[in-house]
């Protein structure tokens, strides 16, 4: 005999919250890692074009006849930019997917490599800046990837991890911008010889720029087949009926504890850009000569910073501590800062490279932890608007700390350029004591899975009455 269900009975998987659909399709695609590399890729090779020209200044300064404000501009393109394009690109974003922005910012990264072929005469800095805002534009399609990347490719326990080898890629082309350049360019009297190494860095760059282009086209996909955390199926299974751009971004600037990480966000990676693009002008006022070295002490702070991003990430997958871990990021950013300050001047090279490490370490460790706390903040909102809004005052206060960092050191010393940075810094670690840990994204991986295991002991149970009601019938004779 079989027992029968009423007609236009929920069925229990029905009953059980929806376990039946999109929860019970979550899975991990192994093709998460190569797409994760290969956004790592290309950012790292857009990064190496935004600081190339800062970590060799005084060279490019002579090179093209303009003045050292006019090359710390060339940085700062990137960051004036991003302000006015980031809705626009996010909302491409969320409407199109992570394929097209994954085309269009590899595609404007080789791009702008190959206008830059044709600026190797002292007389075509505007064909540089040409090239240059292409690849500040290329930025705008790369700066809000990486947690919407983790979120899209992999699941709640190695989200943060991958944020954070996601931002890696941007980091690394910073590092290798601080090193290579010094190296390829010698700060050489002969224009000619001069044109001529700065030839073998662009050319390289457009090279490797375009094949990744062409990787991005063979290989980057949209999304993988199935979500691969039980939050990311919530959200794909949402209809698109109910997802409204414009109210996301009302709802995330009415979101005080997101408003209050923005700003703090802001303070930290704007400290992080103003000293970056400073840097070369920092060391060589206090070492002369020392070009190659300042570039190295550039590649420590980003090198210990990686160190930091991955630590911070893989202490996020485990502990889910996104308050706690990044106020103590923030507390020990400024005390790096002071030390950096402080010791900036004391005539031993390998003092600075020490002081700058341990600031990196934390500055630039932070970066992943504010993607991954805003996401959490924010959910269900997309995550490149967030971070979107997060970069956007990352790139306000880079300007307004770049060029108030530059007056400052002109007028009074490096000394009291950097004391700006500490205040700044200061600022934001208060500032962030009053964010709230409202992890929404936590919340509803934790809801779907009692969700699925409350579903799990419905089935059990909606068996176990099905047995009971069929043994009597087995058991009584038929007549």
């Amino acid at each position: 005999m079989v027992l029968q269900e009423p007609a236009g009975a929920p069925s229990p998987l029905t009953a059980a919250g929806g376990v039946g659909d999109a929860a019970a399709e979550v899975q991990l695609s192994r093709l998460r890692w190569a797409v994760l590399l290969l956004f790592s890729s290309y950012s790292l090779c857009n990064a190496f074009q935004w600081i190339q020209y800062g970590s060799i200044n005084n060279v490019f300064t002579r090179f093209y006849g303009v003045s050292a404000f006019a090359i710390d501009w060339l940085s700062m393109s990137y960051m004036l930019i991003y302000i006015p394009l980031l809705f626009p690109v996010a909302w491409l974003l969320d409407k199109r997917g992570l394929r097209l922005i994954a085309l269009a910012g590899s595609a404007l990264n080789a791009m702008g490599a190959w206008v830059k072929l044709g600026s190797l005469k002292p007389h075509l800095f505007p064909v540089t800046v040409l090239g240059q805002v292409i690849c500040g534009l290329a930025q705008v399609f790369i700066l809000g990837m990486p947690s919407r990347i983790a979120s899209v490719w992999f699941g709640s326990q190695e989200v943060s991890t991958a944020c954070s080898i996601a931002v890696f890629g941007n980091q690394l082309g910073i590092a290798v911008g601080f090193l290579v350049p010094p190296v390829l360019i010698p700060n050489v009297e002969d224009v000619e010889k001069l044109a001529y190494h700065i030839s073998i860095m662009f050319f390289m760059t457009a090279g490797v720029a375009s094949a990744l282009f062409i990787l991005v086209i063979i290989v980057f996909k949209e999304k993988p087949p199935n979500p691969p955390s039980r939050a990311q199926a919530l959200i794909q299974s949402r209809p698109a009926a109910e997802y409204s751009y414009v109210q996301s971004i009302l709802r995330l600037l009415r979101n005080a504890n997101f408003l209050l990480l923005m700003v703090t966000y802001g303070l930290n990676v704007g400290c992080f850009y103003a000293l970056s693009t400073l840097l070369n002008r920092m060391v060589i006022h206090h070492y002369p000569g020392e070009e190659v070295n300042a570039g190295r002490i550039g590649l420590t702070i980003i090198l210990s910073g990686m160190a930091g991003a991955l630590i911070s990430g893989i202490w996020l997958d485990k502990t889910k501590t996104y308050k706690q871990t990044t106020l103590v990021v923030y507390i020990m950013s400024l005390v790096g800062m002071i030390v950096y300050t402080f010791t900036l001047s004391l005539d031993h090279l390998w003092v600075v490279f020490v002081t700058a490490g341990l600031l990196g370490f934390f500055m630039t460790g932070y970066l992943p932890l504010g993607f991954e706390f805003a996401a959490e903040l924010t959910y269900p909102e997309s995550e490149g608007t967030s971070s979107g809004l997060l970069n956007v005052s990352a790139q306000i206060f880079g300007i307004a700390l770049t060029i108030s960092q530059g007056q400052i050191m002109d007028r009074f010393g490096t000394k009291a350029g950097n004391l700006l940075l500490c205040s700044v810094l200061f600022l934001g670690t208060i500032m962030t004591a009053f964010i709230k840990a409202d992890l929404r994204r936590q919340q509803a991986n934790l809801e779907n899975e009692q969700t699925r295991l409350q579903g799990s002991n419905q089935i059990m149970d909606y068996g176990t009455v099905a047995c009971k009601s069929i043994t009597p019938s087995i058991a009584t004779p038929a007549h």
